[in-house]
């Protein structure tokens, strides 16, 4: 199972919220290069970018923040919010995204994303399917809409998708634990699909337990912030797996 630490940015800072809420907001560090180099000091590979402006805004707006990080490390960079136009994906895959994230447009607009899919493959494109209740959410979580998470997925996967990330807000950056039963349903009735866990990772032990879920990766944020996961313990993991 893929390790994938998240960077949230909000106006170029490395910041996390709670439930989704950014009047929650709390800033980690000024400087997101210095914690994606930290990573890397790490053995971790992998980077979950978020751009939380363009998720509000509904375009890509911390493309810089990007392009900095992709030009002055290794990481292979999965990047999401706010990517809603051919001329976003582009500016991503210009700065550095190795794949990008795709979330509302695959709600509000199918045709742009099922576009993107055959233009650049399932290999680059991630459906994003967060939900609360099990019901898909969009705008960087501010909307819930009325599409069901499974069904959506199996939709999807049926077009080619073949990586899904699944955040269940209800436990994004609560350290709570994981939804273990969610993930496993979600397992379950979309064989192959490689399913990326997201939210609510709060100890390390919960990462042997997605593993043997068979989820392809999982996101850590909050828990590696707040010291409750150290990047020690996952330079281990790696090593070992």
């Amino acid at each position: 199972m893929r390790i994938i630490p998240a960077i949230d940015i909000i106006e170029g800072k490395c910041v996390r919220l709670s439930k989704g809420d950014y009047d929650t907001k709390k800033i980690y560090n000024e400087n997101p290069l210095e914690v994606a180099k930290e990573f890397e000091d790490h053995g971790i590979q992998y980077l979950h970018l978020v751009d939380l402006d363009g998720a509000k805004s509904k375009h890509i707006v911390n493309h810089k923040v990007l392009e900095l990080i992709a030009s002055k490390t290794s990481l292979k960079i999965d990047f999401g919010g706010g990517l809603k136009t051919d001329e976003d994906l582009k500016i991503a895959f210009d700065c550095g995204a190795n794949q990008i994230t795709g979330g509302s447009i695959a709600v509000k607009n199918p045709d742009i994303f099922r576009s993107w899919l055959a233009k650049f493959g399932n290999d680059k494109i991630i459906l994003g399917a967060d939900a609360h209740h099990e019901k898909i959410a969009v705008s960087g979580w501010q909307e819930e809409s009325d599409q069901e998470l499974i069904p959506f997925i199996q939709e999807y996967q049926k077009e080619g998708v073949a990586y899904v990330i699944c955040t269940d807000i209800s436990k994004d950056g609560m350290l709570e634990g994981p939804s273990f039963d969610l993930y496993k349903k979600i397992l379950d009735k979309t064989k192959d699909i490689k399913l990326i866990a997201s939210g609510g990772i709060s100890t390390f032990d919960e990462l042997p337990k997605l593993a043997d879920l068979g989820c392809e990766g999982t996101i850590i944020g909050k828990a590696i912030y707040e010291n409750r996961i150290g990047l020690k313990q996952l330079e281990h993991y790696i090593i070992g797996m």
